[in-house]
């Protein structure tokens, strides 16, 4: 059974950073692919980045250029650094992984392909 785990969510001013960690419990996180997504209440979850091997990375264009994802297979750990934080980055943040994503990477920003997912953590961005 694979749990996610998320924590680094908090509250900052606009223009501020925060970075994101995932501790993933399985047994053989190389196989996985990993994704964050985030959802406010009354909206559809969204994608933020996902990750495939080291250099595989995908970015939703609301985040490019402000966000990035990375990942350690020995800490099986996924971070998500961000950036020049923004009131409309305000979300509950998620962690989600899935090992048949990664046949598919060009759909890693779609929360369908994902059975596995953390409670989320909360990110608070005031202007």
């Amino acid at each position: 059974q694979v749990q996610l785990v998320e924590s680094g969510g908090g509250s900052v001013t606009a223009g501020g950073s925060l970075r994101l960690s995932c501790r993933a419990a399985l047994a053989n996180p190389s196989a996985y692919c990993f994704a964050w997504f985030r959802q406010t209440p009354g909206k559809e979850r969204e994608a933020v980045a996902a990750i495939g091997g080291p250099s595989q990375t995908t970015y939703a264009s609301y985040v490019e250029g402000r966000f990035t994802i990375s990942r350690d297979n020995n800490e099986k750990t996924v971070w998500l650094e961000m950036n020049s934080l923004k009131p409309e980055d305000t979300a509950m943040y998620y962690c989600a992984a899935d090992r048949r994503i990664c046949l598919h990477f060009n759909y890693a920003l779609n929360p369908t392909g994902y059975d596995y997912w953390g409670k989320g953590t909360q990110v608070t961005v005031s202007s």
